[in-house]
């Protein structure tokens, strides 16, 4: 559901295309098979979490500069500290605002 409504707000931006994983292994097997400018991820997602994810992006020479947005329920401090030391670029608690998203996105893709 959630993901479903970033995808709508997203489309708000005319030059972006988006391409929507299930989880973070999925999420992996797609970064493997093309180019991507910004990920968004949840830290709560089935198989492999959204940290984990971040982990492996920077870890792979293809898209460890890709920007990486969190959007998720752990709002504690530690989380976010953990997170943006993992290579988040950005953290996002829910709920969210579509601008505050739209926002952001604009922002690490300096458009």
């Amino acid at each position: 559901m959630m993901r479903q409504l970033l995808v709508f707000a997203l489309a708000r931006i005319k030059r972006l295309k988006v391409t929507e994983a299930e989880d973070g292994v999925d999420g992996l097997r797609k970064l493997a098979t093309g180019k991507f400018d910004l990920i968004i991820t949840d830290i709560n997602m089935p198989i492999m979490d959204g940290l984990k994810l971040v982990q492996r992006i920077r870890s792979d020479e293809n898209h460890k500069d890709v920007p990486i947005i969190i959007i998720t329920t752990e709002g504690s401090t530690e989380d976010r500290q953990r997170a943006i030391a993992l290579g988040a670029n950005a953290y996002i608690t829910k709920p969210i605002q579509a601008p505050q998203v739209i926002a952001q996105v604009k922002a690490l893709l300096d458009i």
